[in-house]
């Protein structure tokens, strides 16, 4: 048939692969959401784990009540001046490696609320990773923003604090 030594060797039930892809492969198999919703997009962000939009096929469907079991914090709408010290006291209890996404227009630019008690976007706040845009979202984009994260995983491309830190010459 043909078949490269590659294809051999699974067949037999060897796989071969280095210590890094493995562990970004299981990093982005299970990525744990912290429940943090603020607002209307919060709606659609429960809807995710319903039967109709299953974000447990993509490892992701247990909504961590506690920040030290959860390496994902949805930002999911809109945020005062007074949520944002309890939305980075939350973030730093996470444990490392973490990731934020900031889930619809309030959240990544303040959206119609163009006043001084809510912050212009939550990376004025904590550093995000992915933004999922709309007025609030459908399930299906912040699906899509949570596949965009685990491809981000699974190459190895740092949480943005990391990248940040870096950049700076300090230490993650």
């Amino acid at each position: 048939m043909g078949l490269n030594s590659a294809q051999k060797e699974v067949e037999r039930g060897i796989l071969l692969t280095t210590v890094d892809k493995m562990s970004h492969w299981a990093q982005k198999s299970s990525v744990w959401p912290a429940t943090f919703g603020l607002a209307c997009c919060a709606i659609e962000m429960m809807s995710v784990t319903s039967s109709r939009y299953d974000l447990a096929r993509f490892g992701s469907e247990a909504f961590r009540a506690s920040p030290r079991q959860a390496d994902l914090m949805i930002v999911a709408g809109r945020v005062s001046q007074k949520m944002a010290p309890v939305l980075r006291t939350i973030w730093e209890q996470m444990p490392e490696p973490k990731w934020v996404i900031s889930m619809g227009a309030c959240a990544s630019s303040g959206g119609v609320f163009d006043n001084y008690a809510i912050i212009q976007g939550v990376d004025h706040v904590v550093p995000v990773d992915v933004y999922v845009p709309g007025c609030p979202p459908s399930p299906e984009a912040l699906m899509f923003g949570i596949l965009k994260l685990r491809e981000k995983i699974q190459m190895g491309l740092p949480p943005k604090y990391q990248e940040v830190a870096m950049a700076r010459g300090g230490a993650s």
